[in-house]
């Protein structure tokens, strides 16, 4: 089955959707969510801002390397480990619902002082700031989803200046 990118208009509904499904990772992760914080990050985040329809989560604990308990929790609530995207991304791990595309929600556990969690945060509160900058990156998003078609890896590579450019100027 084809993945190809889409770009839709915004949803009022994805914050709704994020909110669901934050509760249900915490409820799931018991114990264990007394050391988590859970974010809403990608452009779903962004009212306004159209995207991909997949919400981007982020739990961040305060080391990576205590994730392990959490596996099993998350499993058990339909979100897939993609182990192979460890080596790609050694800072953070990835998970996904469903397991196959297409996929409703990205799961992204990293360490809270990460540059990852910093820059993600950072960049959507950019975006969420600064409206021109959104529909610059509206428009950016737009031409790379229609450039680059099933290639993800390009289009989020494509992306990457126009973020580094960004997250350069909110931290000035």
């Amino acid at each position: 089955m084809a993945d190809t990118l889409q770009i839709v208009p915004y949803r009022p509904g994805w914050p709704q959707c994020f909110e669901q499904t934050a509760a249900t990772i915490l409820v799931a992760l018991g114990e264990l969510a007394d050391k988590a914080i859970i974010k809403h990050i990608g452009s779903t985040a962004v009212p306004g801002l159209p995207a991909k329809p997949i919400i981007d989560i982020m739990l961040g604990l305060p080391r990576l390397s205590d994730l392990e308990p959490y596996f099993a929790a998350l499993s058990a609530i339909d979100f897939n480990h993609q182990q192979q995207m460890a080596a790609a991304m050694p800072d953070r791990h990835y998970f996904t619902q469903p397991a196959h595309p297409p996929r409703q929600v990205h799961l992204h556990a990293v360490a809270l002082d990460s540059d990852f969690w910093r820059d993600k945060l950072l960049f959507r509160d950019a975006l969420r700031a600064d409206p021109q900058l959104s529909a610059n990156y509206a428009e950016l998003k737009q031409t790379l989803a229609e450039r680059y078609g099933e290639d993800r890896a390009g289009y989020t590579e494509a992306k990457s200046g126009f973020i580094n450019a960004a997250l350069t100027a909110a931290k000035r």
